[in-house]
C-alpha cells in the first residue's frame, strides 16, 4: 500500500480514474521528474497494479483469484492492451486477415495469438509473459 499523497499513490489513483485498458510513461510525466515517475512506476509494478507491456508500455492489472499473480484486467486480455498501447502510440494498425475472416463468418478458426498488421514503422516489441505481439507488414 503506498503511503498517501506519495507519487506512487497518485499514479495508482489516476489508474483506478481511467480505468483503461494500457497507458504509457508519458502519461504520467505531468505528476513528478522523469526519474521520479520510472521508479514510482516500477513500484506500482511490483505492487500488481500495472504489468509492463514493453518499453514505456504498461497494462492495467489485477490480482488473479486462483495464483494471487497480477494479470491484464482488460476484458480481451493482451490483445485488446496492446491495441490500445498501438493506439495511443500512433501506429497505425488493422487486423490481419485472419481475424477478418473469423469475424466475417468466413472461418471456424479462431485467432488465439495477437497478431495485428501494422502500417508504417513501429520497432517496439510488446509482449505479456513472454509472448510477443506478432507483427505482419
Amino acid at each position: 500500500m503506498a503511503r498517501p499523497g506519495s507519487l506512487q499513490d497518485r499514479i495508482e489513483k489516476r489508474i483506478a480514474e481511467r480505468g483503461e485498458a494500457s497507458y504509457l510513461t508519458r502519461e504520467f510525466m505531468d505528476l513528478g521528474a522523469e526519474r521520479q515517475v520510472l521508479r514510482a512506476l516500477d513500484k506500482v509494478v511490483k505492487a500488481g497494479a500495472l504489468v509492463r507491456l514493453g518499453y514505456g508500455v504498461y497494462g492495467r492489472a489485477r490480482r488473479s483469484g486462483l495464483t494471487g499473480e497480477p494479470m491484464l484486467a482488460a476484458a480481451d486480455g493482451f490483445r485488446e492492451a496492446s491495441r490500445v498501447a498501438l493506439d495511443k502510440l500512433g501506429v497505425t494498425w488493422e487486423p490481419t486477415d485472419l481475424e477478418k475472416a473469423y469475424r466475417d463468418g468466413r472461418s471456424t478458426q479462431i485467432p488465439v495469438n495477437a497478431v495485428v498488421r501494422v502500417k508504417g514503422r513501429f520497432s517496439r516489441t510488446l509482449a505479456y509473459r513472454n509472448k510477443p505481439l506478432g507483427m505482419e507488414r
